[in-house]
């Protein structure tokens, strides 16, 4: 076994590139790990290594394709945790595939030995491989000019209780809060098509309410009619259904994928409809503040893949949500 950073993947005199993929990762190394080897083996891991030099690797440009390791300083306040400074050969990554970055980013390193703990803080991404990802279709601007609301903020919320209610009742809470002074209501990331509500009678009774609450108030009005599914073909169906009966957005669960997220967000640029990110899942990732990915990259990787806007959580309420991350 040959350690990582003898291999090639610590190079403290790194000139960092503008081309480069960089990312910034806490680590905690196992008592008794070099953090610099901590390092070296994350981007080994996340890159071209495995655990000792094969005679393959002769066939190729290792020195080019290896992630490098250039700088590791103490987190401020902790013991055994460390910020590693990684930069990245923007060839590693296949153009526009979320799901490959990914991949080599997040794929493997979680499990690696020599780390208890590991956490993807931060990514800066150059433009040469930014560009070949679509980003959102839709901006506030545009936004505002669909709802025709300008110079204040604004104001939405989401239907509760989020399961039980039938097609008729859920209308019924659109219509009332849209009436009552809301610009949009949203559903919840578990509303889909269950037994007491299908979705195709949701989206019949939202409609019915958006345009009865239009109508009252002669303000326009919308809400965000969650698509996600078991396929991407009913995906798409519902997608479809949600434009003929006069939607303009369209909302999604983190959920559902990175692919699946790409391949909606496409469809709606296409088809001129806002697409709503939930990030619900992003907790099992983002909370522990030592392991996992901070919600600041998850939101960069959703831009990317060109969701419009993403549930962002709050820091009030009953759920956890750090003021700086917001």
């Amino acid at each position: 076994v040959i350690p990582y950073a003898k291999m090639g993947y610590w190079d403290a005199s790194y000139a960092v590139k503008q081309t480069d993929v960089l990312a910034l990762f806490r680590i905690t190394p196992q008592p008794g790990v070099d953090p610099v080897e901590a390092a070296a083996a994350v981007a080994g891991e996340s890159s071209t290594a495995t655990w000792t030099v094969v005679w393959t690797d002769l066939l190729t440009a290792c020195d080019r394709y290896r992630a490098k390791a250039y700088r590791v300083d103490p987190v401020p306040n902790t013991t055994d945790q460390y910020f590693a400074f990684i930069a990245y050969e923007c060839d590693l990554f296949e153009e526009g595939s979320l799901a490959n970055l990914t991949a080599s980013i997040i794929g493997n390193v979680f499990g690696f030995k020599a780390v208890a703990a590991l956490r993807l803080e931060d990514m800066r991404i150059p433009h040469s491989y930014l560009k070949t990802f679509q980003g959102p279709a839709t901006g506030i601007i545009v936004e505002r000019e669909r709802l025709n609301k300008y110079g204040i903020p604004l104001l939405g919320a989401t239907v509760k209780p989020k399961l039980g209610l039938s097609g008729k009742n859920y209308g019924r809470v659109v219509f009332e809060g849209l009436k009552g002074g809301l610009d949009f209501l949203k559903d919840d990331e578990n509303i889909n098509s269950q037994p007491f509500m299908r979705w195709r009678e949701r989206f019949l009774n939202c409609m019915e309410g958006i345009n009865r609450a239009s109508a009252a108030t002669g303000e326009v009005k919308g809400s965000y009619l969650n698509i996600t599914a078991a396929t991407m073909e009913e995906v798409y169906k519902r997608a479809e259904y949600a434009k003929t009966i006069g939607s303009v957005i369209v909302m999604i669960d983190l959920v559902m994928g990175y692919t699946a997220i790409q391949s909606i967000a496409l469809w709606s640029r296409e088809n001129d409809m806002i697409l709503h990110l939930h990030r619900a899942g992003n907790s099992t990732y983002a909370r522990q503040k030592n392991h996992g990915i901070n919600f600041r990259v998850i939101c960069k990787w959703m831009r990317m893949s060109g969701v419009d806007h993403i549930h962002a959580g709050t820091v009030v309420g009953k759920l956890e949500g750090d003021p700086l991350m917001i």
